[in-house]
């Protein structure tokens, strides 16, 4: 009995020991901030049978690519997490339906097995054609989920051949989802079809083209992309601007992302306080081929429509982006008096126009990529920025130019009697 007892009480303090160990481990636990998602990278690489062809460095380009990827694969990141697809290594055929189709994962994006990796890309062998865009569909398919940095690398010495999937409105798809994924091109051929196509494929979603035509370019630019991938950024928010100011999303301070389609107006809101200077910036990517001479427009006015300041930029010729930008401080007098009373903020409504052209054979679906930066900072006390003055704001602007005009008349109708008078006496 005894025993018993000191058995049951034995188990009791066993148990209590373990509850009050798990009380004090688990609030640490929770504490802990969520590790952050690793970056997700696919090198995309062109394996058709034009990849033979000895140009680079007195090697086959092929070779050239082979040796470039055992130098990225051994420079990865420790916490970027990496995969492979290729385009044309599996169909030697003359049959364009299935060699349309011929792109597959030779290595999963994942933590990497260096010696797995450089074994699977040594086994490859220059064979089919170049479904650039089943491929880009393919490695966006790879690095859905989750929200990780995602980048594609591909490297190509070629045209699609794949047509009339356009891989260029693959890539205008694929940023439309608003997955934020980045596609980066390498050319390793210095054509003017070649580096137009895949110019156009990362400019749809913000990413590089780069013309590389020695082996060691290539695997520098190839380490440099995935090395970007793992630097820390800000992802931008996807968000949809309304037809109107009363439609229209309310955005705090961040990074946006859009579409706006040509010749179409997009409506945003933010809630200013009085003390605040809304600082706000938009770039508006020309994605596809468009017309000179073009501009954007950014307004921020009342919630009744009245301007309070703009900003604008326009172009006559091809760029990758036109930005601009406006800054509304709103002054301190303008804030409740009444003790611990909460100022009521002023509803601004950001309203983004464009001037774009573009033949009739563009298409305007889906619209150019829009990049909306928003920040809220303390007004200062003497605000240089005319909008803090008023401009656009009140009548008193047009009265000073009408008071100046009234007495600038005046003067000169004086000074004109006066050599009127001095000439007749002489």
């Amino acid at each position: 009995m005894i025993i018993r007892k000191r058995l049951t009480a034995g188990v009791c303090v066993l148990l209590t020991t373990l509850a009050a160990g798990l009380g004090t481990a688990l609030p640490a636990a929770a504490g802990e901030p969520p590790a952050a998602a690793s970056p997700k990278v696919e090198l995309v690489l062109d394996v058709s049978g034009s990849m033979r062809t000895r140009d680079i460095d007195g090697e086959s380009r092929i070779s050239a690519a082979k040796k470039a990827f055992n130098d990225v694969l051994d420079a990865v990141p420790e916490e970027v997490e990496l995969g492979i697809r290729t385009l044309g290594a599996g169909y030697p055929g003359d049959d364009r339906k299935v060699g349309c189709k011929d792109t597959e994962q030779l290595y999963p994006v994942g933590p990497l097995d260096r010696t797995e990796a450089k074994t699977a890309v040594a086994t490859l062998a220059p064979t089919g054609w170049t479904p650039i865009g089943p491929a880009l569909l393919g490695a966006a398919d790879d690095l859905d989920g989750g929200d990780a940095t995602r980048r594609i690398v591909l490297i190509t010495d070629g045209e699609d051949t794949c047509g009339p999937l356009d891989p260029c409105e693959v890539a205008r798809d694929i940023a439309a989802r608003g997955i934020h994924l980045v596609i980066d091109t390498l050319g390793l051929v210095p054509n003017a079809r070649i580096r137009q196509q895949l110019t156009c494929i990362a400019e749809a979603t913000g990413g590089t083209y780069t013309a590389v035509q020695h082996t060691d370019e290539l695997s520098g630019r190839v380490k440099q992309l995935v090395d970007r991938a793992a630097e820390p950024v800000v992802t931008p928010v996807a968000t949809e601007g309304a037809g109107s100011c009363s439609a229209a999303p309310e955005l705090k301070a961040g990074l946006y992302t859009d579409r706006q389609e040509i010749g179409k107006h997009r409506w945003y809101r933010v809630d200013v306080l009085p003390g605040q200077e809304l600082r706000a910036s938009v770039s508006v990517s020309a994605d596809r081929a468009v017309n000179n001479d073009y501009g954007v427009l950014l307004r921020a006015v009342t919630a009744h429509g009245r301007e309070i300041v703009r900003g604008s930029e326009s172009g006559t010729g091809r760029t990758d982006a036109v930005s601009t930008g406006l800054r509304y401080p709103k002054p301190d007098r303008d804030a409740a008096d009444d003790g611990d009373a909460k100022p009521a903020a002023e509803a601004v409504c950001l309203q983004l126009s464009n001037s774009f052209s573009a033949p009739a054979s563009v298409k305007t679906t889906p619209g150019m990529p829009v990049e909306l930066t928003i920040d809220l900072v303390n007004a200062p006390e003497d605000a240089a920025d005319v909008a803090a003055f008023g401009l656009g704001r009140g009548w008193w602007l047009l009265g000073v130019m009408v008071l100046t005009g009234l007495i600038a008349g005046l003067l000169f109708g004086w000074v004109s009697r006066w050599r009127v008078a001095v000439w007749r006496t002489n």
